[in-house]
């Protein structure tokens, strides 16, 4: 079975075409700068047809869907009710679902009657308890306008724990992890049985680790300093805080290969800094799992290249007899076998 992955941003489209079940990579392109000046690629309909695919020949299409609400709790295959649902979402996600919605609504129109199908960033964590998902404000905000933790970076976080049941000979529905997903975005999740019980992204990516670019966790009340004493825009606030903090606001940059070789104050104390905040999510994961912790995960481009920073976030007393594994994280081989699977069972109704 031929499965095309896609993955559409705002002025790019990843792609990688896999022969299923076996997951072998048949192609794979990455097309940047659509619509921007000077590209000849000008919209994602262009970018589509710039790849070297038989599109005749394809079983099914997968989509990477940022943010699938509460409306979707696992992959689904798309028909106009999804797209109509996706839409609403879009204030949750306007960075991401809009990009989403351009390539699913794009290959609808060049390859109209084969199957497509959403894989949502979120719905590894649709098992997350009330508890563990609502925020300390007036219900009303949850109940009207549907604000809540989320949670992202799903779709590695399961295909990690797939990947660690295996390498650990147990099933899954009987593994205790804590999965990191470490790049330029950052995640931490604590896995129960098998299920995501707690993350550290929550109603945005903003939330939680300290990332290439993002603050992760502060207090809100800088916001508003922020605004009424700096006179920023909430434009300005927003941009702040998702691009011009976390590793590059603390030392300038945001590369981990080239700050871990620098020996000067700022460097150090952004690695430091990042660290703790990892170190920290793992104690109150610890916790959260009685301490009955089969292993952690490592992955992402920094978990999974960095030994440095793998060894200092284990460099505690409390960590230091529990299992370590390093696995690459493949997020389109997960939706592959997602789209492999939801295609088998409607072949077989």
């Amino acid at each position: 079975m031929k499965i095309l992955v896609l993955n559409a941003g705002s002025s790019s489209l990843k792609c990688k075409l896999f022969s299923m079940p076996e997951g072998k990579v048949l192609y794979e392109k990455v097309v940047q700068n659509i619509g921007e000046k000077n590209s000849k690629i000008a919209t994602h309909h262009d970018a589509l047809a710039s790849l070297e695919i038989a599109f005749d020949t394809l079983d099914a299409l997968g989509h990477r869907v940022v943010h699938g609400g509460e409306f979707f709790s696992k992959s689904v295959v798309i028909d106009d009710e999804v797209v109509s649902k996706l839409q609403k979402l879009i204030p949750l996600a306007p960075l991401h679902n809009p990009a989403n919605i351009e390539g699913i609504v794009t290959a609808q129109k060049r390859v109209p009657n084969t199957p497509q199908i959403a894989v949502f960033d979120t719905a590894f964590h649709a098992t997350l308890e009330k508890k563990a998902y609502m925020y300390a404000l007036p219900k009303e905000l949850y109940d009207k306008h549907s604000i809540r933790r989320y949670g992202f970076h799903g779709t590695s976080h399961g295909y990690l724990t797939k990947e660690a049941a295996k390498l650990l000979h147990k099933n899954v529905e009987e593994i205790n992890l804590i999965t990191l997903h470490l790049g330029n975005g950052a995640s931490v999740c604590a896995v129960k049985n098998g299920k995501s019980i707690d993350t550290s992204m929550g109603f945005t990516p903003l939330e939680g680790l300290v990332m290439g670019t993002r603050s992760g966790d502060i207090d809100p009340a800088i916001v508003f300093y922020l605004e009424n004493e700096l006179g920023m825009s909430s434009a300005e606030v927003d941009t702040l805080l998702n691009k011009k903090s976390g590793l590059v606001g603390l030392c300038g940059e945001n590369d981990v290969r080239t700050i871990t070789q620098r020996e000067d104050f700022d460097a150090t104390l952004a690695i430091e800094i990042m660290v703790r905040r990892i170190q920290k999510y793992i104690g109150a994961y610890m916790v959260l799992l009685e301490g009955d912790v089969d292993a952690i995960i490592f992955s992402g481009g920094i978990g999974e290249h960095s030994e440095i920073i793998r060894e200092m976030i284990m460099n505690n007393k409390m960590l230091a007899n529990l299992k370590k594994l390093v696995i690459c994280t493949d997020e389109e081989l997960a939706i592959a076998q997602e789209c492999y699977r939801l295609v088998k069972e409607n072949v077989e109704k």
